[in-house]
């Protein structure tokens, strides 16, 4: 999978709480944790402070702050009786995730490609995390008026079509669920007239917005299932809205990106089931 997809999921755990150099992140820094968690990952790996300051090439001060910005997120243990540090819970759990999105962007970048051949504006592959919407992947157009690239960026879901489109095809009863306190905090301003919009995307299968992701933007984005028939992404694509008008939506982009996300979905194992 893509590095700056890895080394924005790390930042984002690490609460900005990493070393700066200049009001910017030290890839340094982002480097070493990554370079630390392997050593951790190696069988039988259960090193000292001391020991991790030697393989890092680091000052023990700056191992301890760093072990204990991993430990504080859960990514790693420290055995009070030893002193060694091991690797925590969530970082198995990280390691999943991490694997699970790189098989979702191995078959997604072929279908990205081929709809970005057809169309020439830039495509994405979405997904859903904690209620955000995460810019997981693209494929660029060659035009040369073109938005600025998402990924590794993440958005409400309610304010953008990808975020929609895999909240509607997910569940029929999302917002009832997390009804109108949760609404209330997710900052939601019309929880109907959200309600209504979901329901539309429901019964057409795709989601379109203008002005969502900023000014002039256009996003289309169509819901990806797999085997089981649970909604893993979306395909989006992201262009200037004085491209995108409606002819070209009703008798363009949408039925190649319905077609695409069928095409990506059966590579996941899902069967429409034809009554």
């Amino acid at each position: 999978m893509c590095v700056y997809f890895k080394q924005s999921f790390i930042l984002s755990v690490l609460e900005q709480r990493m070393e700066r150099e200049r009001g910017t992140y030290s890839v340094q820094a982002v480097v070493k944790a990554f370079d630390l968690l392997e050593i951790l990952s190696a069988e039988g790996s259960n090193p000292t402070v001391p020991l991790l300051a030697k393989k890092l090439e680091l000052s023990r001060n700056k191992v301890f702050r760093l072990l204990a910005t991993l430990e504080d997120r859960g990514l790693i243990e420290r055995d009070e009786a030893t002193g060694t540090y091991r690797l925590g819970l969530f970082a198995f759990e990280m390691a999943q995730h991490i694997l699970k999105s790189a098989s979702l962007i191995r078959l997604a970048h072929p279908v990205l490609e081929e709809l970005v051949k057809k169309h020439d504006e830039a495509m994405y592959i979405t997904v859903m995390n904690n209620d955000e919407v995460l810019f997981l992947d693209m494929v660029d157009s060659f035009q040369q008026i073109k938005t600025v690239t998402l990924v590794g960026q993440r958005f409400p879901f309610f304010t953008n079509a990808a975020g929609k489109a895999i909240k509607a095809m997910s569940s029929a009863d999302i917002l009832e669920r997390m009804g109108k306190r949760q609404a209330g905090k997710y900052g939601i301003p019309d929880i109907k007239k959200l309600e209504s919009e979901l329901q539309d995307i429901r019964q057409k299968g795709v989601a379109v917005d203008f002005g969502g992701l900023g000014e002039g933007i256009c996003a289309v984005a169509v819901a990806i299932k797999d085997y089981a028939g649970k909604v893993v992404g979306a395909l989006t694509m992201l262009a200037p809205s004085f491209r995108m008008l409606q002819e070209r939506l009703d008798q363009e982009i949408i039925p190649s990106m319905l077609e695409g996300a069928e095409v990506l979905s059966m590579k996941f194992g899902y069967a429409k089931i034809v009554a």
